[in-house]
């Protein structure tokens, strides 16, 4: 056993090191005392108040106010018996240290009192037979100093505890809190998420439905048509897969991620387009304006508002809506308006959807605006839908407001009063709203 394995036992083991110094010092002392004992009496008397010292000393650890109580009541007997101070009378340092360092406040304090006293107490009861005054001033001093002295580093030793443990529990305090801001990040994470989830399953299935009902109108007069039809279900549903294998992975380890295909942005509009015009709805594009550069905020909630606008599109204006989908870029925001020709107001609807929920959270969040409703521009004709929205190139400027659901919305479109304000001024305010 090496030096810092026997030093890290005796650490682990206090009480067996008080009472091995114990012993040592009741030998040391006796010893000592038999040395320069006049008389019987005054052996007897020094080994009674060593004993008592002793173990003292031993028991500072387990029981340190009896302890406490033995050196008072040894430094009363030697005073009263007139013994001369021994070697022996370390054990009230000893003790004293303990103390102030572990001890209760009202012990401590009775132990700085007690180095000052017992000084003077053995000062007046053994004066200096040579140097008069001076010499019992000096041996006062001395003694006091040396109590004190050890008095001081216990408290300091007490003090640099109270710290330690101040900034372990500031430690742990600061651990739990970084542990409830990192589950309000993934609660947050798993919202976004569900957000994203419902895009693509309402989008990529809606279209899957829509193929799959005319492939099974089609597969005896047009088996060409209803194998097109096949394909662009199965091409849809592997996009589905894949994007939502992209969103859950975010839920796994680190060690466990891979590399995923980057969020859908403008870039992508026209691939959203051409699924939506396979699936059987005429769509335009249209870009006014100089493209500029996006955010991946911007781009991302761009691309959902024109897909969630063009899953309503295809489920609520009927088979015989055409769509326009315009991009317009300007000085300070990218307008988009999404319109078709199909029900309007008159269509039917389920009342499950949340896609202009997730719309007005979206523009909510990078300090847009959006507006809803019945088309009743004069290009609309007799009926169809429009949805605007203004998002601003510097996202991040309003805080994300939490949008009013409905208790029981209604069919298509389930009309829900648009807020109040912000008002567009590039269109007129309309408290109306398609359900998703």
């Amino acid at each position: 056993m090496g030096v810092q394995s026997f030093y890290e036992w005796l650490r682990r083991h206090p009480v067996v090191v008080d009472v091995a110094g114990a012993c040592a010092l009741f030998v040391f002392g006796g010893v000592y005392i038999l040395s320069v004992a006049a008389t019987e009496r005054e052996a007897v008397a020094s080994g009674f108040i060593a004993m008592l010292l002793c173990l003292s000393m031993a028991l500072r650890r387990v029981q340190l106010h009896l302890a406490a109580v033995g050196v008072v009541v040894g430094g009363l007997v030697q005073l009263a018996a007139g013994v001369l101070p021994t070697p022996v009378d370390l054990a009230m340092i000893v003790v004293l240290h303990t103390a102030a360092k572990t001890g209760s406040r009202g012990l401590s304090r009775f132990g700085l009192a007690m180095a000052v006293v017992g000084p003077a107490l053995m000062t007046l009861r053994f004066p200096a037979e040579e140097g008069g005054p001076k010499e019992n001033i000096l041996g006062f001093a001395f003694v006091s100093f040396m109590l004190i002295i050890a008095w001081v580093l216990g408290d300091s030793m007490r003090t640099r505890r109270a710290y330690y443990a101040e900034l372990e529990d500031r430690a742990a305090r600061l651990e739990r809190e970084r542990e409830t801001h990192a589950q309000i990040a993934a609660a947050s994470e798993r919202a976004r998420i569900a957000r994203e989830l419902h895009d693509v399953v309402a989008h990529n299935v809606s279209v899957m439905v829509v193929q799959a009902d005319g492939a099974a109108y089609a597969i005896d007069a047009a088996p060409d048509r209803a194998r097109d039809a096949l394909g662009t279900i199965s091409t849809t549903g592997r996009e589905a897969l894949a994007e939502m294998r992209r969103l859950l992975g975010v839920l796994r380890s680190e060690a466990e991620q891979g590399p995923y295909a980057p969020q859908p942005g403008v870039d992508q509009l026209g691939d959203l387009v051409d699924r939506v015009r396979d699936a059987g709805l005429p769509v335009e594009l249209r870009i006014e304006g100089v493209p500029v550069p996006l955010s991946q905020g911007v781009a991302l909630a761009a691309y959902r508002i024109v897909q969630e606008a063009l899953t309503n599109t295809r489920k609520h204006a009927g088979p015989a809506a055409n769509a326009a989908v315009v991009l317009a870029y300007g000085e300070d925001g990218l307008a988009m308006t999404i319109t078709d020709n199909g029900r309007g107001a008159d269509a039917p609807g389920d009342g499950m959807g949340h896609g202009l929920v997730g719309m007005r959270e979206r523009v909510a969040m990078l300090g847009g605006q959006l507006d809803t409703g019945p088309d009743s521009g004069p290009e609309a004709g007799l009926g169809g839908w429009r949805v605007r929205a203004v998002l601003p190139y510097a996202s991040g400027l309003a805080a994300p407001a939490k949008p009013t659901v409905p208790a029981a919305p209604p069919a298509r479109p389930a009309v829900v009063p648009s807020d109040p304000a912000p008002v567009f001024p590039m269109f007129p305010n309309r408290p109306t709203a398609q359900g998703a």
